[in-house]
């Protein structure tokens, strides 16, 4: 058996009229359609070069043509590399150089800019717009549809995402074709979907969650989704009658908690509300419950597990909890300085393993065994606990990494950009609660004595250099970064002190 995401996720498709997109202007794709369009895609990439294996990157808007790129790209037996569109060309160096992509796909805007960093590892280029046009499309409508699905092994690798972490830097994730379908079928059923399913996709597809998750989980259930380019708590608002799942991050649902049109009037056609990429507060869960009659199901993941654990479809769903390891997942609590596991209830680092856990850093031999234990189990970096009734609880992280709107920020990028800059003696950049985000950045800084170096200063100077999602939603200044015995910055206790600035 062809173990190709992509063999799995269309060849036994039954019905090629069958709706699966229906688009922000109205216009509809159905399955037969999604499957033609990935292969004319795919023909333009083995035209162009690439060949099984290779990288494909793109840093595109979001759109049906990009997520047919996506499919197109696994189909033709390479690896999708999706970027975050808000990176900088400064950033996107890194990534294409470190990955070395034979074809890079981008908006026609940023051509020469990426142009420039294609060509020093010799990638080709191709563009494609948010509207859905450009060079990859054009040569698109002039190829065959006909393709024949690369054979691909279970354990081949589907996909590349880069992810931060606190040390070093970004890595890059690497996930296999049965990585994203084992997780997805797992999710399709824990979560109830069927081919009556409606999704509302207001996420980014260059994520875990709206690529992987909510794409995926659709197309293998045979439902439909309706692809909004991004959060509009109106029109999100507007088409719940129509609908019967939204997938989302904090912020949507506190977004649309202000609107006085939640109601549960308005919700009484969906069946589920899933949130997740970052903490949703238990406030927000249970203010939603109140004004809707929906418990929001929050379920935990990360770039290199995809989904781990999720609260219950039938059954309770604990406002701060994560639910129970999902099947096939298993989870457990260790000592993190020991890696003893830890008895019921006891905080500790939480570890997993299972069929949905990445394959390793790419070309990081070296990190990769250090972040496995020897048993299987991936250390996730994530403190927490699991509760007498097995409910999984995210308490913090024993790294130092900001999660802000599912986006995951490497503190030590921003603190290099701020403490180069002119009258700075040295930043911290940590992460601290919000309603909106899950977690705000935030730099505290100290200035040189007598520099009058201010917030939006410190803005201005990061502005262009790094991601918009990276930026800090504040800049506190202190004489002094508080320190332990041996000299490393306490930002354990810059969160707490800190914890309650934006209530």
């Amino acid at each position: 058996m062809n173990a190709n995401l992509f063999a799995r996720l269309f060849d036994a498709l039954d019905n090629p009229n069958k709706l699966a997109i229906e688009t922000a202007t109205g216009e509809t794709i159905s399955y037969g359609d999604l499957i033609a369009r990935a292969g004319r895609v795919a023909n333009v990439l083995m035209a162009r070069g690439v060949k099984t294996g290779d990288r494909v990157a793109a840093q595109t808007e979001k759109s049906v043509e990009a997520l047919v790129l996506y499919l197109a790209t696994v189909r033709a037996g390479a690896v999708y590399l999706p970027l975050n569109t808000a990176y900088t060309l400064h950033e996107l160096d890194y990534f294409i150089t470190d990955a070395e992509p034979s074809l890079v796909v981008c908006d026609p805007s940023k051509r020469d800019g990426i142009a420039a960093i294609a060509a020093k590892v010799k990638a080709a280029v191709e563009t494609l717009g948010g509207d859905g046009q450009g060079s990859l499309t054009d040569a698109a409508a002039q190829a065959s549809a006909e393709f024949a699905t690369v054979p691909r092994s279970a354990d081949d690798l589907a996909a590349i995402l880069y992810t931060s972490g606190t040390t070093g830097r970004s890595k890059g994730a690497m996930l296999s074709h049965d990585n994203l379908a084992s997780n997805s079928l797992t999710l399709v059923d824990y979560w109830g979907f069927t081919p009556d399913d409606v999704l509302i996709h207001a996420l980014p597809i260059y994520h875990t969650h709206g690529l992987f998750v909510a794409s995926n989980v659709t197309l293998f259930a045979r439902a439909a989704m309706i692809f909004l380019p991004k959060l509009d708590p109106d029109r999100i608002i507007d088409l719940m009658p129509r609908a019967t799942v939204l997938m989302g991050v904090p912020t949507f649902y506190t977004r649309l908690l202000q609107s006085p049109r939640l109601t549960q009037q308005a919700t009484r056609h969906m069946r589920l509300f899933i949130s997740g990429s970052a903490p949703l507060l238990a406030d927000t869960h249970r203010e939603w419950a109140a004004r809707t009659g929906h418990a929001v199901l929050e379920r935990y993941g990360m770039t290199e597990t995809n989904m781990n654990t999720s609260n219950p479809y039938e059954g309770e769903r604990v406002p701060g909890a994560v639910g129970f390891p999902l099947p096939g997942v298993s989870a457990r609590v260790t000592d993190p300085e020991t890696g003893r596991e830890l008895a019921q209830g006891e905080i500790g680092m939480i570890e997993v393993k299972g069929s949905n856990v990445f394959k390793g850093y790419w070309r990081m031999p070296e990190k990769t065994r250090s972040e496995f234990r020897d048993d299987g189990f991936f250390i996730t970096g994530d403190l927490g606990k699991i509760d007498e009734r097995g409910y999984v609880h995210i308490l913090g992280r024993g790294k130092d990494l900001v999660i802000t709107g599912g986006f995951n920020v490497y503190p030590k990028e921003i603190e290099s950009e701020i403490d180069a800059m002119p009258g700075v003696v040295e930043s911290a950049v940590i992460g601290v609660p919000h309603a909106d985000f899950g977690e705000g950045v935030t730099a505290v800084v100290v200035r040189d004595n007598g520099a009058a170096i201010d917030e939006a200063q410190v803005l201005s100077g990061l502005d262009g250099q790094i991601a918009k999602f990276k930026m800090p939603k504040k800049v506190i200044f202190v004489d002094d970064l508080p320190r332990n015995t041996m000299g490393k910055v306490q930002k354990n206790v810059l969160r707490d002190t800190y914890a309650d600035i934006y209530k």
